[in-house]
């Protein structure tokens, strides 16, 4: 199972570096928060991108978009650190990761790749 982050997703649909791992996690069990899938959709429109286009190319693949729990909130409050570089809808990706015990692709370096963080590129 894989969990994807915004940076991820939006590597894939930009054809940037990484996309290939993407495509790859795409084929299979692949789960999105829905926080990071409003922060994709977000970020595609602000960019002048066709957001229906893109949602419907993510969606062929069968990307299953995760509701986030009481829980994962919590978590990612728990993840927080000063300075810590990490924004809401990052933390709420590691903690719907760590709810579903998946690996989480991102292309934010400041996550680093420990755990079950793994970078693209």
């Amino acid at each position: 199972m894989t969990v994807l982050d915004a940076s991820a997703v939006l590597a894939f649909l930009k054809e940037e570096p990484g996309r290939e791992v993407v495509e790859e996690a795409l084929g299979g069990d692949t789960h999105i928060s829905a926080v990071n899938w409003s922060e994709t959709a977000q970020k595609v429109s602000a960019a002048g991108g066709d957001w229906a286009m893109a949602r419907a190319v993510l969606k062929s693949f069968g990307l299953y978009i995760e509701s986030v729990t009481e829980a994962d909130a919590e978590r990612a409050a728990e993840l927080w650190e000063p300075g810590g570089g990490l924004s809401l809808a990052d933390r709420l990706c590691l903690a719907v990761g760590e709810r579903l015990d998946a690996t989480i692709l991102t292309a934010d370096r400041a996550w680093g790749s420990s755990g079950n963080v793994r970078q693209i590129r």
